[in-house]
């Protein structure tokens, strides 16, 4: 069930967006400590869904400054009027079975007890659901903070050994991925805001959202997950091309993001949700080889990983990029012919701007056919290291103003969404003669391509790249072609 929370701060919102909700939400939560002029009675006369009433104290992070008695008597009227739920603090159980205990044998109402712990996801967390399980509720709700990615792991594992209807997922950016998957990791519910705006805890995603990009309603314990490592992902629009092409495909399967900072414990955990393949993004493509069973001879040869299928519980690498990066490429010079790029590329002058895992693989690609490459990067070292290992040249960021070159391809992040005023070469420096490739997607027109555009260079995106290597993960996931044109048209509505 999904669960949207009313936080309107007066009777008359609260109505209205009870209203809202109800047409989306499977349950509403009633977060009767946000209304100032709360009116119980009016509210359940309203209601056409199961509601939660809640009436979370400050100390719980919520709005009640009252009393601790005067906060339990607006419960026990929730109670009298037949509230589907009442969730109490699971400090508060004493409390509540002193005040209103003799009605809760006669009333409908389920008790929801509580626990929320906002810094943090504990180690403890099977002791602390045994303290909320004798307590006499009706269903347990164990709600923490995650501080990484893994903390989810540990909310899993307590689904799979709960014993009563538990509601169970992690606050925070890290969280969101419990939210999503919540009928996979076993929660009995989870919550979704009414619109952006409407969160009532951090992590909260809106139930639009929820629904068309996710897919929530079709979910089941069935259903194949996979998703996308790395940090950043929340600019990324890979969920919303393999979500749509795993909907009009009919295949039961929901594509998340993972944001990941440590990947080598990423990996370890995460191979008890048995995710089946990951997409691989900054800064992880080449830090994750050493974490695979298996990697593609292409890729090892690259040093660099963006896909990866789970073959019977063994991880195996491979990489798409490389060749998405000279289709992409090809098409800007209108090189059709597959048989015709070896001998455009060759002895062409390619500058490449970075030294990460989209600089090697690229780089690879294009040394095939004897182009003359040269990295630029800030970080000298690293750039070196790669310049041996490719076979090319490299130049330092301040020998720029001398810069000639044929092709110019930016492999760095600078101009990704959100600072998509940042460009990595000042627009002095382009000329007429060269091609330009900006790797970054998001926004689909970087300053860097304005700047060239301007004057007058062929110039490409990263979309159509994204496009193409985006096709080869799906394939190599699900032995499934899906249609270019339609990764192409779900791609360029979302940017």
């Amino acid at each position: 069930m999904i669960c949207v929370p009313i936080v309107a701060d007066n009777m008359k919102d609260a109505l209205r967006d009870m209203e809202s909700a109800s047409k989306v939400a499977d349950v509403i939560e009633l977060r009767i400590d946000y209304i100032s002029d709360v009116n119980l009675p009016q509210i359940m006369e309203k209601r056409t869904k199961p509601v939660i009433v809640t009436n979370r104290p400050v100390r719980e992070r919520g709005k009640f400054s009252g009393s601790e008695e005067e906060r339990l008597l607006l419960l026990k009227q929730a109670v009298q009027l037949q509230a589907d739920y009442v969730d109490i603090e699971h400090d508060s159980m004493q409390g509540v079975k002193t005040s209103i205990g003799g009605l809760l044998t006669y009333s409908k109402t389920k008790i929801i007890v509580s626990y929320h712990n906002f810094k943090e996801t504990p180690d403890n967390l099977l002791e602390i659901y045994n303290t909320l399980f004798q307590s006499g509720g009706d269903i347990v709700k164990i709600v923490t903070h995650a501080n990484s990615i893994t903390d989810n792991i540990k909310i899993y594992q307590l689904l799979q050994q709960s014993k009563t209807p538990t509601i169970s997922f992690c606050m925070g950016e890290y969280g969101i991925i419990s939210r999503i998957l919540y009928k996979i990791f076993g929660s009995y519910l989870t919550f979704a805001s009414l619109q952006k705006g409407k969160e009532s805890a951090p992590g909260q995603i809106n139930i639009e959202e929820l629904l068309n990009r996710y897919h929530v309603k079709s979910q089941n314990k069935h259903t194949k997950v996979y998703g996308l490592i790395g940090n950043p992902v929340s600019h990324s629009i890979s969920p919303v091309i393999h979500n749509t092409l795993f909907k009009e495909m009919g295949m039961n399967c929901v594509y998340v993001p993972f944001k990941v900072d440590e990947i080598d414990t990423f990996i370890s955990e995460f191979k008890k949700l048995n995710i089946l393949g990951y997409s691989v993004t900054i800064p992880h493509k080449e830090s994750i080889l050493h974490c695979l069973d298996d990697v593609d001879p292409i890729a090892g040869k690259i040093g660099a990983v963006n896909t990866v299928v789970n073959k019977n519980n063994r991880l195996v690498g491979y990489n798409t990029d490389l060749e998405a990066a000279i289709t992409t490429l090809a098409d800007v010079v209108n090189v059709s012919d597959p048989g015709l790029i070896g001998s455009y590329f060759k002895n062409k002058n390619v500058t490449i701007i970075g030294a990460g895992g989209v600089a090697r693989t690229i780089a690879f690609g294009l040394k095939r056919y004897d182009s003359n490459i040269t990295f630029v990067n800030r970080n000298t070292e690293r750039m070196k290291s790669l310049a041996r290992e490719v076979g090319c040249s490299f130049a330092s960021m301040n020998n720029l103003q001398n810069l000639e070159t044929d092709i110019l391809i930016n492999a760095t992040p600078v101009g990704m969404y959100p600072l998509i005023n940042e460009t990595p070469i000042d627009a002095n420096l382009l000329n007429s003669k060269m091609v330009v490739f900006d790797t970054i997607y998001n926004p689909a027109e970087t300053k860097l391509i304005k700047d060239a555009k301007e004057k007058g260079c062929k110039t490409v995106g990263g979309l159509p790249m994204f496009v193409y290597q985006a096709a080869e993960q799906f394939r190599l996931w699900t032995d499934k072609t899906p249609p270019i044109d339609a990764i192409k048209t779900i791609a360029y509505a979302n940017l």
